[in-house]
């Protein structure tokens, strides 16, 4: 495939605020003529809205990990296949509400699965393909909680411990320490006009890089 648009992705836990900072990314490219194409994992298309609706069912409460793991993965080969990679061949640019990252994160720092398992799907499904830019809205845990637990009844993930979102949060960071060029640290735990700065400094930077 040959990518003629970028490729960007939001990542962080719940309460982080990733999707009013996704709107803020999409001004800011907007705002420079680039067409932009607003998505979210696990969905972005008919099946896997259907396989999302599946994974955040509360009274999935008894689903194992490994059929976690391949229902998020089967959804995102149904999401690059029909949506995500004919967008970029096309183009336009792709901004993402949680990618693969999130499976590192929150199957593997949350539910403990082996990151080489995980791997091996990644490349099955995804081969090469990965964000060029990711934006990680970090916050203490209990902060982002409590930012979720008013907004509505907790889904499937929500409803999960203290603990398992400290998983998260440790493994999302060594991603961050992992891949420095491609994913940049964001402090969420700022008042939301602050974390827009933060977001628009590091937007502005990389279409600095790519010469828009």
């Amino acid at each position: 495939m040959t990518r003629k648009g970028k490729f960007i992705t939001l990542e962080g836990i719940e309460g982080a605020g990733k999707t009013t900072q996704l709107a803020v990314v999409r001004r800011c490219l907007e705002e420079q003529g680039i067409d932009v194409l607003a998505t979210r994992e696990p969905g972005g298309c008919p099946v896997g809205e259907r396989i999302r609706e599946l994974l955040l069912d509360p009274d999935e409460k008894g689903m194992a990990a490994d059929t976690e793991v391949l229902l998020l993965f089967a959804a995102r080969a149904e999401h690059l296949a029909h949506k995500i990679r004919p967008a970029l061949e096309q183009g336009t640019w792709v901004l993402c509400d949680r990618f693969t990252d999130a499976t590192y994160a929150y199957q593997g720092g949350g539910r403990r699965l082996n990151p080489e398992r995980i791997a091996v799907l990644e490349e099955y499904v995804q081969g090469s393909m990965s964000p060029d830019l990711t934006l990680l809205l970090d916050l203490p845990v209990a902060v982002g909680l409590a930012r979720a637990g008013t907004r509505s009844a907790p889904d499937r993930f929500e409803s999960e411990a203290e603990r398992f979102f400290e998983g998260i949060r440790t493994r999302y960071l060594a991603i961050a320490e992992s891949h420095p060029k491609r994913v940049r640290l964001i402090d969420a735990g700022m008042p939301v006009d602050q974390v827009s700065a933060q977001v628009r400094k590091q937007v502005a930077g990389f279409l600095a890089g790519v010469g828009r």
